[in-house]
């Protein structure tokens, strides 16, 4: 049996020009620009095609072969041929030692997401199940075939199987969760539960929208691997990305521990610490297990740093759907190498179980060394305060009882129910705000410029009132100049702007409504099992006849029915789409790709000192990996200046202020890179704002 060797550079190159390619075609198939010729776009084709037949490999996301959604009506249980058994665990870096002794061993990340075992037979992907209880998991092949980076077909013949981690990056999770507050839901508590949530979706396409990951960590096959060094380097020319490993001995252990935890503030993925296991297999082999653990491998879990503090205040925050969140904001504390002062407390309930009050003193901690949390209250002196009435709005507040998203525990799926703060009162403007917002966002209207503080601008001046207003704002064009800010181009554009949206898909149509679960994958269903016809749509989710066909369709349920007959049965919101519809050419939606980029198109400078990135070179490895390029000056075709000091009198800022370049710091250009973000700048004063968008 032939056992290929890709060379590092092949899959490098095929990783260069999958990214070429797909930001080609978004370009022209999404935004009716050309970034390239048909005969530049055809070479850099046929050169990946002639690489994926050498190489034996093709990812998820080459152009050449792409998969299309699918839709289960149920995951089916499969049980592992070998079980997926749990790690034993220290927080001891001398117990790592003392566990190496005398033999090498390899030391890599501990990845917080949702453990999967992939099967490969003929060279083909041709199963990926899920952790479940060890003996038994779950079938998630067809969302395990939209995931960004998985190998589709491999240069390997022989039957194998892998063993890794599906993850989610903090930046789409930040801005999944942002969408997921749009469709009045409780958000994600981290990375990990919406990893686990996405990957066991019954319909593709929305794996495929979230951007789920794959990092090889292990192997079972026939291959003549007689090191684990050796066995993750045969993954990586199989077309893998392996998770980030160093070998080590008892001598070195200590400080291969602390380059990891050096690593882990800037790491784009979660970690809760790190995994080793002997590098000799054989030796591995012969050890066996216990009942709950293998033998030959120890998870070191990192101790987390707790510091006590006073809790200053409550913040309360409204989001468009009503929901009012809570935010503890303590006294300044140091914590993982930087000051927090603010942690989400997500809802009431947990509130309430903390027994929260001002002038507490509290423990916090930073979940994964990233995320600010509240670990406990020792005064407990239940005193805190929940409002009676909204922040914004001044109405009456209500307290409800929500379903909670899936809560993992040792990868077993469970719910729980969640108290919440909401308001009920249909007029206020924090909702209202926050509605418009998601109305003109990209996945919605996608209306270019409509930024959020343009849009309070036109609230303040009782221009806007529903998605309507948004189409007759030429009638105001002089109240509109005269606002500060409102110069006659940026009117212009934006007139333009909003001419352009006036021709949408229906599925984006109805996802920018802000129906509670429709997101834009529900939408794109809901559309074409009504073929693509509003009033069929409209007349099913009006009469509750059609309830039960609504739940039927693939991918739904009850609570979607539910929300679809709701919404398309109150008038207030009948009259709004009435209203707005006037204005609009519906159509049917476009093919959709799952490997567009958030940075294609875009070109990049970079210049003085990074403190996200370890260094500048690993920030253009970012910027390229979401899509971008990177060029070493200032010209008209530079989209953005990247220089976390944006009053720097240096050459290059010089330059962009001469041509018109907008300077950006890294934590904007995170925001430029999720996809559920895109940058908006105020052409007067320069101003960073953003406009938020479901995922």
């Amino acid at each position: 049996m032939t056992n290929h060797q890709p060379s590092p550079s092949h899959t490098a190159r095929m990783h260069e020009l999958i990214t070429q390619l797909n930001a080609a075609s978004r370009a022209y198939y999404q935004e009716d620009r050309e970034i390239m010729s048909d005969k530049e776009y055809d070479a850099l084709y046929d050169e990946l095609t002639l690489l994926e037949g050498k190489t034996g490999i093709q990812l998820a996301s080459s152009p050449t072969g792409k998969v299309g959604y699918e839709v289960v009506s149920a995951l089916t249980k499969t049980s592992h041929d070998i079980p997926m058994l749990s790690l034993d665990k220290t927080k001891d870096v001398e117990a790592l030692a003392s566990f190496v002794g005398e033999h090498e061993a390899v030391l890599s990340w501990k990845l917080d997401g949702l453990a999967l075992v992939l099967r490969y037979n003929n060279g083909q992907l041709s199963q990926a199940i899920t952790r479940g209880n060890g003996l038994v998991g779950e079938d998630v092949t067809h969302n395990a075939k939209v995931f960004v980076n998985i190998p589709l077909s491999v240069p390997y013949k022989g039957s194998f199987s892998v063993r890794g981690e599906a993850v989610i990056t903090f930046a789409d999770f930040e801005a999944i969760n942002t969408s997921i507050n749009t469709q009045n839901e409780q958000e994600y508590k981290n990375p990990r539960n919406l990893c686990s949530g996405t990957v066991r979706q019954l319909n593709s396409e929305v794996a495929a929208t979230r951007r789920v990951f794959f990092y090889a960590l292990s192997a079972v096959c026939d291959v003549d691997l007689r090191a684990k060094s050796a066995q993750l380097s045969w993954l990586a020319n199989q077309g893998f990305d392996v998770a980030e490993h160093e070998s080590v001995t008892a001598q070195t252990v200590a400080k291969a521990v602390e380059s990891f935890k050096a690593k882990v503030p800037t790491m784009p993925i979660a970690t809760d610490g790190l995994v080793l296991t002997y590098n000799d297999i054989a030796y591995s082999e012969s050890l066996g297990a216990t009942s709950k653990f293998p033998r030959d491998s120890l998870a070191f879990k990192w101790a987390d740093e707790i510091s006590e503090t006073t809790l200053v205040s409550i913040e309360w925050n409204p989001s468009r759907t009503g929901l009012i969140n809570p935010v503890a904001i303590f006294e300044p504390v140091e914590i993982e190498g930087s000051t927090v002062s603010r942690a989400s407390l997500h809802n009431v309930s947990i509130l309430r179980g903390l027994a929260l009050g001002i002038g507490d003193r509290i423990t916090v901690y930073k979940a994964n060394m990233i995320i600010p949390q509240v670990a406990d209250n020792l005064t407990r002196s239940g005193t805190a305060h929940i409002p009676k009435s909204c922040p914004t709005c001044g109405g009456e507040t209500e307290i409800t009882v929500q379903r909670t998203h899936t809560k993992v525990a040792s990868e077993e799926a469970t719910t729980e129910d969640g108290e919440v703060l909401t308001c009920p009162n249909p007029m206020c403007s924090a909702k209202l705000m926050q509605s418009l917002v998601h109305f003109v966002g990209r996945n919605g209207l996608n209306i270019e410029g409509m930024s959020e503080q343009t849009l309070e601008k036109l609230l303040a001046h009782g221009l806007v009132s529903n998605f309507a207003d948004l189409f007759t704002l030429s009638r105001h064009e002089a109240a509109i100049l005269s606002i500060d800010g409102f110069a006659r181009k940026l009117y212009d554009k934006l007139q333009a702007a909003i001419e352009k949206a006036k021709d949408i898909a229906l599925p984006n149509f109805i996802y920018a409504l802000g129906i509670r679960h429709v997101g834009l994958a529900n939408a794109k269903l809901l559309c074409a099992h009504y073929n693509h016809d509003f009033n069929q749509i409209a007349t099913a989710c009006q009469d509750s006849e059609y309830q039960q066909q609504l739940a039927e369709i693939k991918g739904f349920g009850e609570a979607i029915a539910h929300s679809l007959h709701t919404y398309f049965n109150c008038p207030t919101n009948m009259e709004v789409v009435s209203a707005t519809l006037a204005h609009l050419r519906l159509r049917a939606a476009p093919e959709s790709s799952a490997s567009d980029l958030p940075l294609t198109g875009l070109t990049f400078v970079i210049t003085g000192d990074v403190h996200i990135h370890a260094n500048r070179k690993t920030l253009q490895n970012y910027v390229e990996s979401q899509g971008g390029k990177v060029t070493s000056s200032v010209t008209s075709k530079t989209s953005y200046l990247i220089n976390n000091d944006s009053k720097s009198s240096s050459t290059k800022n010089k330059k962009a202020a001469q041509l018109g370049v907008h300077v950006i710091t890294e934590e904007e250009l995170m925001l430029i890179s999720n996809k559920g973000y895109e940058a908006v700048f105020n052409s007067d004063n320069g101003d960073f704002s953003r406009q938020i968008f479901d995922n």
